[in-house]
């Protein structure tokens, strides 16, 4: 039997992890397979289990690294006005295997198991907390609904336009403008 290096099995598993993120964030957790993700990983199926326990627990490891890498992207954004020029985008919206997880993720979050369920709401704690520090109110509460309401709303704007981009590309586009001047509009940002 061939011996594999940790630094091949880290290199592996980091593989099957960006297959995963990319592929959860474009088609869902539920329209994806282990054998999928293992061939877009460029692994054999059998590999899978000397990762992760099963796809629950890649789902939840997929979706904690592609929140992490957005909360990163977010705290070298520069400021709030460049994140949702950004995140309000159509080439945001026409790359969710690309974009952020948390628009990728909303539809499908609910119908998850509790886990998964958590590790989304620490992930929009810590998104939330990127755009908190980027508010100039000096009550902490009053920034904390602020970015709270930012938040939210960049979300349901980016899946609302996201649902309905193939059918009418203008009000998609339109909606992520809408927002975008919107938000900057009501917080001065």
């Amino acid at each position: 039997m061939v011996r594999v290096s940790k630094a091949k099995v880290a290199e592996h598993r980091s593989a099957i992890l960006e297959s995963a993120s990319r592929l959860f964030r474009e088609r869902g957790f539920n329209d994806v397979g282990v054998a999928e993700i293992m061939q877009a990983s460029g692994l054999t199926h059998g590999a899978f289990y000397g990762h992760f326990r099963s796809k629950a627990d890649l789902a939840g490891a997929a979706c904690r690294e592609a929140c992490a890498e957005g909360v990163d992207n977010w705290k070298h954004s520069g400021d709030i006005a460049t994140i949702l020029d950004r995140y309000l985008s159509i080439a945001h919206r026409d790359n969710p295997a690309r974009g952020c997880a948390l628009g990728a993720f909303a539809g499908d979050i609910a119908r998850q198991g509790p886990e998964l369920q958590s590790d989304y709401a620490e992930a929009v704690e810590r998104f939330r907390g990127v755009i908190e520090h980027h508010l100039t109110d000096n009550e902490p509460e009053a920034r904390r609904r602020k970015a709270t309401t930012i938040l939210a709303t960049m979300v349901g704007a980016l899946t609302m336009a996201r649902g309905i981009a193939t059918a009418d590309p203008a009000l998609s586009a339109a909606i992520l403008d809408n927002v975008r001047l919107q938000l900057r509009a009501c917080f001065g940002v």
